[in-house]
């Protein structure tokens, strides 16, 4: 019987930020803790090569992280982003972690998997890092299904709290990639309106007002994400697996349960065996509470295993 990936690097454990930053080592303790029991394949993150990032970041902008590396402490790219020693080795692991994890699921190997890493990737623009993240990871995972292994249509699904913005630049002229991200609005980065819809039509915001529980994102995937992922027949589905919307995070005003998460992943694999075999690559971004993160993984992950 097929089993579920888990692709993970202890070096994403050295990707160290400020005291009291939320995007903090903790959150992949706990997850790996959480998911201790559970039978997966476990494999580890390689390091993405440079060729491999140059898919979706110019050469300019790789340098500039190798330049800003400090010897010792903390170096601050932005306000919120903050980069140690380690931090370009655990990103470079980050996103090598998506494409492994793509690679075995288009193999056969597994049918489906999780990659547990930091730093995480959806607010990395072309050339800006922001909002706790380096390199794009689902965004280079796209664009490796598609000119690596040659597939066709490749859909991301991106339900984090805060809306990818760097994803939506970066796959905004993608025409083989249709993208879906619910996000709370208004929050920060500001981005993700309806109206942004890329060159292409194959963006698809869904803003969810702040207070709104589950109930409303279950009727906006059920309406809008589910029926055109079913007409646009991806060959593969990645997943952008953020669970700040839950109602215990702090960075956020979403009220989703880990029940939600669970209902969300369950369906979504459903769709991903009906279109495309099952292949299905989730990744790690948000999620800052870490009992309500470790849970809410947890649930993700027993359902990609029930797939």
């Amino acid at each position: 019987m097929s089993i579920s990936a888990l692709i993970t690097h202890e070096d994403c454990l050295e990707h160290l930020t400020p005291t009291g930053h939320p995007e903090q080592v903790a959150r992949l303790e706990y997850i790996l803790d959480a998911l201790k029991e559970i039978n997966l394949l476990r494999v580890s993150a390689p390091m993405a090569a440079d060729d491999d990032i140059l898919r979706i970041h110019p050469l300019e902008y790789i340098s500039y992280l190798k330049g800003s590396l400090p010897q010792t402490g903390y170096k601050s790219l932005d306000g919120d982003t903050h980069i140690s020693s380690g931090s370009l080795t655990a990103a470079y692991r980050a996103a090598g972690g998506v494409l492994r994890a793509i690679d075995i699921v288009l193999s056969g190997e597994a049918k489906n998997a999780f990659v547990a890493v930091r730093p995480p990737g959806h607010h990395a623009e072309t050339q800006t890092a922001m909002g706790f993240c380096l390199f794009g990871n689902v965004a280079l995972g796209a664009k490796h299904a598609l000119d690596f292994h040659g597939l066709k249509r490749v859909a991301v699904i991106d339900f984090d709290v805060h809306h990818g913005n760097g994803t939506q630049e970066l796959l905004w002229d993608e025409s083989r990639c249709l993208t879906f991200t619910s996000q709370q609005m208004p929050l920060w980065p500001g981005t993700g309106s309806k109206e942004e819809q890329g060159n292409f039509n194959n963006i698809v915001n869904i803003p969810l007002s702040p207070g709104s529980s589950g109930v409303l994102m279950r009727e906006k995937y059920e309406m809008l994400v589910f029926p055109a992922l079913q007409e646009f027949k991806p060959e593969l589905i990645l997943v952008s697996a953020g669970f700040d919307a839950h109602e215990a995070d702090p960075l956020a005003e979403l009220n989703w349960s880990t029940e939600d998460f669970s209902w969300l992943t369950e369906r979504i694999c459903k769709i991903a065996s009906d279109c495309c075999g099952g292949r299905l690559v989730s990744t790690l971004e948000g999620g800052y509470d870490l009992e309500a993160l470790a849970e809410s993984v947890k649930a993700h992950v027993i359902k990609l295993c029930e797939a």
